[in-house]
């Protein structure tokens, strides 16, 4: 497991806020990552933007369109990388596409993240059986290939537990991301049996918004995953965003922590 992961839940319950980088701008992104750090983050998710996010709801599909739209690449987002890492060692890691990752080159993408210094990546569209080509990859560059259990793996989560590295990707409801009222999945079974396999830390994601779903979610699990939610934030307050991410970070680390 790279070192840098294990940290973000040596302190009991992690918070892991997303966003997507670009969105409104990377210099707002960069600033973003200090103010969620600051705010209590243990561990951030970058968003690669891709055209075809396969896994996301509308929020997060907008927020890629704009950050594409105003000229976001992977090389940007790695020189942003690069600035933040000589002013935070706060654990990252990237959430993207297979596609994306393919068209830069795989060993090119890993080796390249590994240098700039991120921990880890998650590609919500690599089925289990297909992660072999990535996975070997990143084992030779010290990142950490994140893998996502759904409430529809039943028989395979032990399977994927085994093989899992950094921490496991607990998806809390079918479907897309974004915001939900109430998350049915019982978190609690899925964790149960990933810990039965292997003894690696599992944060929950997709559908939490509130420091209720948070808290509840942690009690279940090592930690709450949330994107949307921030992401709405910064597309309805844009160049002025930091200040309402960073307090809505520090509820929610708050709620967490008291799980």
């Amino acid at each position: 497991m790279n070192k840098k992961i294990a940290e973000a839940f040596a302190g009991g319950k992690a918070f892991i806020p997303f966003i997507t980088c670009g969105d409104p701008s990377l210099e707002i992104t960069e600033q973003l990552v200090y103010a969620m750090e600051e705010a209590g983050a243990d561990l951030i998710e970058l968003g690669i933007p891709f055209s075809d996010p396969t896994a996301e709801g509308p929020v997060i599909q907008e927020a890629n369109v704009r950050a594409l739209a105003g000229g976001v690449t992977t090389d940007k987002i790695f020189d942003m990388v690069e600035k933040i890492r000589k002013k935070s060692s706060v654990p990252m890691v990237f959430m993207t596409y297979a596609n994306v990752v393919f068209s830069y080159g795989i060993e090119r993408f890993v080796s390249k993240a590994a240098e700039v210094g991120m921990n880890g990546l998650i590609l919500p569209d690599v089925p289990f059986e297909e992660k072999e080509e990535f996975d070997t990859v990143c084992k030779a560059y010290g990142l950490d290939l994140i893998s996502l259990i759904a409430p529809t793996s039943h028989e395979r989560i032990a399977q994927i537990a085994k093989d899992a590295e950094g921490f496991v990707y607990c998806v809390s409801s079918l479907g897309v991301t974004g915001t939900r009222t109430n998350i049915t999945t019982d978190i609690g079974a899925m964790v149960k049996l990933v810990k039965q396999t292997k003894n690696i830390p599992c944060a929950v994601g997709f559908g939490i918004s509130t420091p209720e779903q948070a808290k509840k979610m942690a009690e279940q699990s090592d930690g709450a995953i949330v994107g949307s939610a921030i992401v709405k934030l910064c597309a309805a307050h844009g160049a002025d965003c930091v200040p309402y991410v960073k307090e809505y970070v520090q509820s929610m680390k708050a709620a967490v922590r008291q799980a």
